[in-house]
């Protein structure tokens, strides 16, 4: 048996790490979550947003970026629900969708930190 250990260590390690696997259907939702992470510009709005409430001038301004480029990735952003949107008159203000989504934040750079 490669790596040592016997037969029957090895059914057991397989099944226990697939008894927890879930779904492909899930798997794939969690592939996409991550995805909306691998953009360093919607990370910047994420983290303006840990501050609180922004509109998207606000935003734009904050980062330095026009308002189409920043509107673009709110929409990406509200769709994949890690912020959400409140109408206020004609304005609209945008802020993290739970504090998840700031814990998400916080462990990341924690461990890119370390």
């Amino acid at each position: 048996m490669e790596h040592g250990g016997t037969h029957k260590e090895h059914g057991e390690m397989v099944e226990r790490s697939s008894a927890g696997m879930p779904d492909e259907r899930t798997l794939d939702d969690i592939s996409d979550f991550f995805r909306m992470f691998s953009d360093s510009t919607r990370i910047k709005i994420l983290w303006a947003l840990e501050g609180g409430e922004m509109g998207v001038c606000c935003i734009a301004d904050a980062l330095g970026m026009t308002v189409s480029a920043v509107s673009h990735q709110l929409r990406k952003l509200r769709d994949a629900r890690l912020i959400k949107s409140r109408k206020d008159g004609r304005n609209v203000f945008y802020s993290l969708d739970d504090d998840h989504v700031e814990g998400i934040l916080d462990m990341a750079y924690e461990h890119i930190m370390e």
